[in-house]
C-alpha cells in the first residue's frame, strides 16, 4: 500500500528525469528514456493505487471506468456492452513500447461511450 507522501516522491522523480532530458543538449535521443520509463511506471502504479483506495479522488470518467471493469471484468477487446442504458466499448492501446518501438511492453484499456445510432426515417 502506498502513501500520499510516496506519489509525491514519484511525481518528483518522474519530473526529475523529464526535466534532465529537456536540459541534455546531446546528440543521443534515448537518454535517459529508461530512467523516464520506469519513473512513469512507478507513479501509474502508485496513482492507480491510492486512486482505488479512495486516497485520491477519482474524476467522473475514471469512476465510470472503474464501475465498467467491475461489472465487465472479462471484456475482450472491441467488445461492446451495454450498463445503465449506454453502450460502451472495451479499448486497448499501447502505455509503453519496446526501445526499438516494434513490441509493445505495457498495454492501457479504456472505456469508449458509442453513441446511439440515429434511426433513418
Amino acid at each position: 500500500m502506498y502513501t500520499s507522501d510516496d506519489y509525491e516522491k514519484a511525481k518528483n522523480e518522474a519530473r526529475k528525469w523529464d526535466d534532465a532530458f529537456d536540459r541534455y543538449s546531446g546528440n543521443n535521443p534515448k537518454k535517459y528514456q529508461s530512467e523516464i520509463k520506469q519513473a512513469r511506471a512507478k507513479l501509474r502504479v502508485i496513482e492507480q493505487d491510492l486512486k482505488s483506495r479512495g486516497v485520491i479522488m477519482m474524476n467522473d470518467k475514471e469512476k465510470l471506468e472503474a464501475e465498467l471493469d467491475k461489472q465487465f471484468p472479462e471484456a475482450k477487446s472491441k467488445q461492446i456492452v451495454e450498463y445503465k442504458g449506454n453502450r460502451y466499448q472495451r479499448q486497448y492501446f499501447p502505455l509503453e513500447k519496446s526501445r526499438s518501438g516494434k513490441t509493445v511492453t505495457e498495454w492501457g484499456k479504456t472505456w469508449i461511450e458509442i453513441p446511439e445510432q440515429e434511426s433513418s426515417v
